[in-house]
């Protein structure tokens, strides 16, 4: 049997929805295809164009594509074999393509090959990742969707697929081309998508739904109809025209609500939705459809919880319909939408998609609009036209980069080897000396471009330098290298201050290390401590000069010197409660006042005991970093008491004064379904804070251990806290963590 007798279905769908010369350009290229994929087969040793015929049907029945793209989906496979298999054949198939389909045919078969060529791991921000990547690789967008045609062909062929490549297929399938056919308003292939993909990654739970929908179909169909014979009496009395769509949901939609309620088949009561349609001009819209609402919510008890107007306020996407669920007399609950026929068809074409994808730049077209744009053209053209209508690529601002495993990173436009290296992780990062891109060497500064495979050239001496702040674009990268400056220079300072330490005491000067700072400081015309052990450390200051100027200082020459600055740190502390005011006066002369302006930089809360309102505290003048406040209890405090008591401020926190602080309390508990969910509604619902988060871990003996972290207002709220928490049934034991 030749190709054109195997095909002969989808020649005569062609047939009936194209003109004679696009007919002879398909036959043509299925001998073609036929001839080029001559001998290669699929994994049940059928041929390889099977696949792409296949593809070519759903482009055109399903989704309604031209010429053009039917051509590129017979003999997409062909280009992606010489693409994997033999590059050195592209330049004389390009040119062959080209002659006897035209340029168009040829970009798009070869866009296909490059995202088939694509290796995707499975996690949901790889999945995320890549949905964006097939957007700004599609440069003609017929791409992504007859790459939606292929991947829905593949799984309706899964079976014949090794099994370690169903469910990576599956998982892709659910995760990414499920997404994107949402996207374009494309619903029957997203939901086909995700029921044959649930067969695979939930075989059991996928054939028990199916075979309870069996089951209960002919019960559904009568109930149904006796639902609806008071409906159709009231509105057909009313004069009303209108017509009733009634659809039972998807397998996966079903299996989403079972997993999501924690309910059996049972328990999902809107196992289907009845549309009733409203036949009517456009300034009648709105008041036929809530004298529709009205007649069904007569007629059956409506849950008010789940009533949605998008008819007064239309969804972002312009979706418009009433939505509610009602009861019947034995209990049922039913879910009505009702809508007109001008809202149906906007709803079921999926136009002005969402727009608020990641990375949409207000000033150009976002790939949210792209696609939303696309699939209302594919409705009002002819699918040949679509590339001239608008803009051929989304500005996105943003790249996709791959690593030589295939692992995709998203960075903003302009991204350098640098930022990539940091992207993948820090250590890359700190030791990267340069890249390859394309086989090419190239320097740590290289700007790198869509679809880049880069791998990181790295040293093991290397370490982040400060020019490295201008060449890193990324907010990741750059705050990396001033975490790991800042961390060079503390560690500078600390040996620095170190170094003095032990000279001071070699050459058995009698003075305070915190003194001679200060008047060292002051001396070399230095703003802090650290400037001064940076030098130090760094010998960039001559020790036998310091030593001489230290020396100087304490002879009787110096004395007032001295005297001054001993008495720096009891000026600050004067200082401080002047600008205060006299509210501190009259409580306690000597008492530093907390109140809402804590994060003044003046001081800050200590993080080694995270003291909040209501605590009793300290304070603690450090030498760089201003004024600390310390829990009492805290457990440096008897340290910084003893070795620093003139360093310690008494402190209080002012009366009436706001704030929230964040605590973290520990509970160990035994382990019982849902004890985290009675957790964070004890302090969100009932106690009306703020839930940062919650980490809860089974220990595999019955029990479980928690650390939740709030925001309060006041340690007497924590107090209440931890207090009701105690009364949940299942806690040992409460604690606040420092």
């Amino acid at each position: 049997m030749n190709a054109l007798d195997r095909y002969k279905p989808l020649r005569d769908i062609v047939a009936s929805s194209f003109s004679e010369h696009t007919q002879k350009m398909v036959d043509h290229a299925l001998l073609f295809a036929d001839e080029a994929l001559s001998g290669v087969t699929r994994y049940d040793g059928t041929p390889m164009l099977d696949h792409g015929v296949a593809v070519a049907h759903i482009v055109v029945e399903n989704i309604g594509l031209g010429r053009n793209s039917t051509i590129a989906a017979i003999i997409h496979d062909i280009v992606r074999i010489a693409v994997q298999e033999h590059p050195e054949q592209l330049a004389t198939l390009s040119e062959q393509v080209r002659r006897d389909y035209g340029d168009e045919v040829w970009g798009i078969a070869l866009a296909l090959a490059k995202i088939s060529d694509i290796k995707l791991k499975a996690s949901k921000e790889q999945a995320s990742d890549f949905r964006d990547m097939i957007v700004s690789y599609s440069e003609d967008p017929r791409v992504i969707l007859i790459k939606l045609a292929d991947r829905l062909e593949v799984m309706r062929s899964l079976a014949i697929f090794p099994e370690k490549k169903r469910l990576k297929k599956s998982w892709e399938s659910m995760n990414l081309y499920a997404e994107i056919a949402h996207k374009l308003g494309l619903y029957s292939i997203k939901s086909e998508l995700e029921d044959l993909s649930l067969s695979y990654i939930e075989p059991k739970e996928y054939n028990y739904i199916v075979e309870q929908l069996k089951e209960s179909e002919s019960e559904r169909r009568a109930f149904i109809e006796e639902f609806l014979r008071p409906v159709r009496e009231k509105l057909d009395k009313e004069g009303i025209h209108y017509h009733i769509k009634s659809r039972t949901k998807s397998v996966f939609s079903i299996f989403q609500k079972m997993r999501k309620q924690r309910v059996d088949f049972g328990g999902v009561y809107d196992i289907f939705a009845l549309r009733i349609i409203i036949e009517c001009p456009p300034e009648k819209e709105k008041a036929l459809c809530w004298t529709v609402y009205s007649h069904v919510t007569d007629l059956y008890m409506p849950n008010p919880e789940r009533m949605r107007d998008w008819i007064s306020i239309p969804k972002s996407n312009g979706y418009e319909s009433l939505h509610t669920t009602v009861q019947t007399g034995d209990g049922r609950w039913v879910e009505v939408q009702i809508r007109t026929e001008r809202m149906d068809e906007v709803a079921e074409r999926g136009i002005a998609a969402h727009w608020r994808y990641k990375g949409v730049k207000q000033s150009g077209m976002g790939a949210e609009e792209w696609l939303g744009r696309l699939r209302e053209l594919l409705e009002s053209t002819t699918s040949e036209t679509i590339a001239h209508r608008f803009e051929a690529k989304p500005a996105q601002g943003e790249i996709f980069v791959f690593t030589p495993s295939g692992d995709i990173r998203k960075l903003p436009e302009g991204a350098t080897v640098l930022d990539f290296a940091f992207d993948i992780h820090t250590s890359i990062g700190s030791s990267c000396v340069g890249g390859k891109v394309g086989g090419r060497v190239v320097p740590i500064k290289e700007q790198l471009h869509n679809g880049d495979i880069c791998e990181v050239l790295t040293r093991r001496d290397q370490t982040p330098k400060a020019d490295w702040l201008t060449i890193c674009v990324t907010s990741k990268a750059r705050s990396r290298i001033r975490l790991y400056l800042r961390e060079q220079r503390q560690k500078h300072a600390r040996l620095g201050r170190e170094e003095l330490e032990r000279k001071i005491k070699n050459w058995k000067i009698e003075v305070a290390i915190d003194e001679a700072v200060s008047y060292l400081c002051k001396h070399y015309k230095l703003r802090r401590g650290s400037d001064l052990y940076m030098l130090i450390a760094d010998a960039k200051v001559d020790m036998i000069e310091l030593k001489e100027v230290l020396q100087h200082w304490l002879s009787g020459e110096a004395d007032e010197e001295r005297r001054q600055a001993a008495a720096e740190v009891e000026e600050r502390k004067l200082r401080l409660r002047e600008e205060r005011g006299d509210e501190g006066a009259q409580r306690s002369s000597d008492a530093l006042v907390i109140d809402e302006h804590i994060n003044n930089i003046e001081y800050k809360l200590g993080r080694c005991c995270n003291p909040i309102k209501g605590d009793d505290i300290f304070g603690f003048v450090t030498i760089n970093a201003g004024i600390t406040i310390h829990r009492s209890d805290c457990p440096n405090a008897r340290r910084m008491r003893e070795r620093y008591p003139y360093r310690v401020l008494e402190a209080r926190w002012r009366e009436g004064a706001n704030g929230a602080f964040r605590i973290t309390v520990g509970i160990t508990a035994v382990d019982i379904p849902g004890l985290a969910t009675t957790i964070m509604d004890v302090a969100s619902k009932e106690l009306k804070l703020s839930v940062r988060g919650i980490n809860f871990t089974p220990k595999g003996d019955g029990t479980a251990s928690a650390e939740l972290s709030v925001e309060v207002p006041s340690a007497g709220v924590c107090d209440m806290l931890m207090h009701s928490l105690r009364r949940i049934k299942g806690i040992k034991n409460v604690y606040r963590i420092n």
